[in-house]
């Protein structure tokens, strides 16, 4: 059996939403979960409560007694090329992603989220993938992928570029295992389309 070595570099994967759940299982959990039928999640504004009204004035009244010095403290840059996930005691403030630029902040019950919006490029590690005709080839790729939505990518996901590598490694696998040597070798731009579409 020979080794043949082929490098796909032209696999471009925008991460819009991993979806990996059978259809049966998960379609009963979705509807007391608030999940739509496209996998992302309905992030809706919830009232804080008596509580959290409470404990978002005393950080509103903390930051006006040190007013000297608070808005190095409220006050929070992010570049062009970010965006701020902001969740206030637990729940996403109202209007999503905020920046890029300047924005403000509670800093006692705020926790901030910066999400790079650039497209980020990797090597998916040489897999040795057996083919149709039972040959074994070891075959590596470079994924190059881009954040569309902040919000989701952080309340969807545990870790984008991991589930991306994953998913990448994944498709490259399926998607060869089904293909002769030949039909590798000689369609490497049709499989790279066709692996974009996924």
């Amino acid at each position: 059996v020979s080794t043949q070595s082929t490098e796909f570099q032209t696999f471009q994967h925008y991460f819009k939403q991993i979806n990996l759940r059978s259809s049966n299982t998960m379609a009963d959990a979705e509807k007391g979960s608030g999940i739509r039928a496209s996998g992302q999640q309905k992030f809706e504004e919830k009232s804080p409560g008596v509580c959290g009204s409470i404990l978002i004035f005393l950080s509103i009244l903390v930051c006006v007694i040190f007013f000297p010095l608070a808005p190095f403290f409220i006050i929070k840059v992010v570049q062009q090329y970010e965006k701020a996930v902001i969740f206030r005691l637990g729940c996403i403030t109202k209007g999503g992603a905020a920046g890029p630029g300047l924005f403000t902040y509670l800093p006692c019950t705020d926790e901030i989220h910066v999400v790079d919006m650039r497209t980020i490029s990797f090597d998916v590690p040489p897999q040795e993938i057996l083919t149709k005709d039972s040959v074994t080839i070891t075959v590596d790729a470079v994924v190059y992928f881009r954040i569309q939505d902040a919000v989701s990518s952080v309340c969807n996901v545990d870790n984008v570029k991991l589930a991306t590598k994953l998913l990448a490694q994944t498709t490259l696998r399926n998607m060869l295992g089904t293909k002769s040597l030949a039909e590798i070798l000689a369609d490497r731009e049709e499989i790279s389309m066709a692996m974009q579409k996924i």
